[in-house]
This record gives C-alpha cells, sequence and structure tokens, in this order.
C-alpha cells in the first residue's frame, strides 16, 4: 500500500518486519507517522496489511524519503549489510538518525555510529523488551543508548509502542541493558527450574505452590510470561534465541573474564531448561 498524505510527523522509514517489528511499524504509522518499508522478502509487507506505508523498491530509496531510519534486524552484520553495501547510509539525509531496534553487541553499535558519523547520520540503539504479544499490545520496554537530545527527538516515535522508553547512556548502552535484562530473565528461568525440582522431592502440590509465586513478593516477568508469551509449542524456538542472546552477552561481557562465568552458566542452564519448565507449569496450572 501506498501513502502521498502530508504530515506534521517526520518521514519514518523502517527495515525488517519479523515478529516484533512488524508490529512496532504498525504502531508508528497508526500513530500519524509516514512510513517508509524495505523488505528483502515481498511477502513480508503482507504484515502490514491495514496499515498506510509507502514501500520501496531499494534500501536507497528508502533511506532518501525518510527523516528516522529504523532496522529490526537479526544480526549485527545484517545492519552492516544494509548500512554499507545496501546503501542506507550514503543515500540518508545528513542530520536524519538511523536507529537499530535489534539485539546486538555494544561494540557492533559504536562500530555503526563510527561509519555513520561521516555522512552526518545521529545512531541511536533502542533494543526492546517484552516479546511479541507484547509488541502487539504496544507496551514495549525500550532501552535507548545514544545523545540525549537526539534520544528526546525519538521519544514521541517510541511512545507509539512502549509503555516506558529508558535512556541507559552513551551509543552501545542500550545494548548492554537488554542483554543484561535478559540474561536475568533466563537465571530467573533457572531458579524456577530448581525450586520447584526441591518442591517436588518435598511432595508438594505444585499447582497451588504456582500461585503462590505468581501472587506473591517472589512473582516475576519470568514466571508471569508462562501462557501468553512462552508455550510449549513456542519453548524450544525461544531457547535457540536465548541462546543466540547468551553468545552476544557473552561477547558483550568478555573483559571480565572468569567473574561472569556463574552468571553465564545459570542463564545457559535456564534457557536450556525452558522447553521442560513450559511443559511442567502447563501441565501443574
Amino acid at each position: 500500500m501506498t501513502t502521498t498524505q502530508r504530515s506534521a510527523h517526520p518521514t519514518v522509514g523502517f527495515v525488517g518486519l519479523g515478529d516484533q517489528g512488524a508490529p512496532i511499524a504498525a504502531a508508528i504509522a497508526d500513530a500519524g507517522y509516514p512510513l517508509q518499508v524495505w523488505a528483502r522478502r515481498p511477502a513480508s509487507l503482507k504484515a502490514l496489511t491495514g496499515v498506510p506505508f509507502t514501500a520501496h523498491a531499494t534500501v536507497a530509496a528508502l533511506a532518501a524519503a525518510s527523516n528516522i531510519v529504523a532496522l529490526c534486524l537479526p544480526e549485527d552484520s545484517d545492519n552492516l549489510e544494509v548500512a554499507t553495501t545496501g546503501g542506507l547510509l550514503a543515500h540518508m539525509r545528513r542530520g536524519s538518525v538511523l536507529v537499530n531496534q535489534g539485539t546486538g553487541t555494544p561494540r557492533a553499535m559504536q562500530q555503526l555510529a563510527e561509519l555513520a558519523a561521516p555522512y552526518g547520520i545521529e545512531v541511536v540503539d533502542a533494543p526492546v523488551s517484552g516479546g511479541r504479544a507484547v509488541a502487539l499490545a504496544r507496551q514495549l520496554t525500550t532501552i535507548v543508548g545514544g545523545q540525549e537530545a537526539v534520544v528526546d527527538r525519538l521519544r514521541p516515535v517510541f511512545n507509539t509502542f512502549s509503555k516506558r522508553v529508558i535512556h541507559v547512556g552513551a551509543i552501545g548502552s542500550g545494548q548492554s541493558g537488554k542483554l543484561f535484562n535478559n540474561t536475568l530473565m533466563m537465571m530467573n528461568h533457572q531458579n524456577l527450574i530448581e525450586i520447584l525440582a526441591l518442591a517436588e522431592e518435598l511432595g508438594l502440590p505444585l499447582t497451588p505452590l504456582l500461585d503462590v509465586f505468581c501472587s506473591g513478593s517472589a512473582t516475576s516477568f519470568a514466571l508471569e510470561a508462562f501462557g501468553p508469551a512462552i508455550t510449549v509449542e513456542n519453548s524450544a524456538h525461544l531457547t535457540g534465541l536465548e541462546l543466540i542472546d547468551m553468545d552476544l552477552f557473552s561477547t558483550a561481557t568478555e573483559a571480565l573474564g572468569s567473574a561472569r562465568a556463574n552468571v553465564v552458566r545459570r542463564a545457559v542452564a535456564g534457557a536450556n531448561g525452558l522447553s521442560g519448565l513450559a511443559a511442567l507449569i502447563e501441565d501443574k496450572r
């Protein structure tokens, strides 16, 4: 679908219409921002059915038409390819802003900012937390790294799909915030695995115990997500994503050496145990 309607809002380009990217892009368009889209696979545009947008045949054309360009791609290498070989940076306007909403390493964000600087383009990292269901509800937490003045320019856009926008520091710190957040969630999964195993050893009824955990002071998103966001059916897929995040966390914290070993061990165990935990909770609820 193409729209030529004028708007007082800046024009937003979007690349990456996946599970989180498509709901984010839809929220931006629904709020009145002229949405420009490029997709490697045209079938991806179906995710925006009913939303006003302009589709472009190339990344360069999208870049030239946008004041802000958001990337929500799987890997840092994808961002670099689109930004350089794809022609994004070469065709963005001076003074425009490039936003990375995917998850990666702080160093890759700094590299992207270094590549953008000669073109007069500001760069911000703004990964999101919450998953697809939360993205559809437009209640994501957006974790932002970059210059404060640039972040303030982007807040109205972030607010279209976020319940909170948290500026955590300089470029790259958004990625650090996201990786530490995800690591803690995986450690909380491991906590659940261990505490429920102890309860089973004592023969305690797990159904009311889970009710206690959900209602009492021990509750957490790691527990409450089972059912709405984490199911037996998607748990293996989520485990794969979590292990990718742990690889990123390990890379980002490499300078800490053995000091991070216990954190990494527990988080990886929590990720690997996710399917069994999902099955247990589903059976006992």
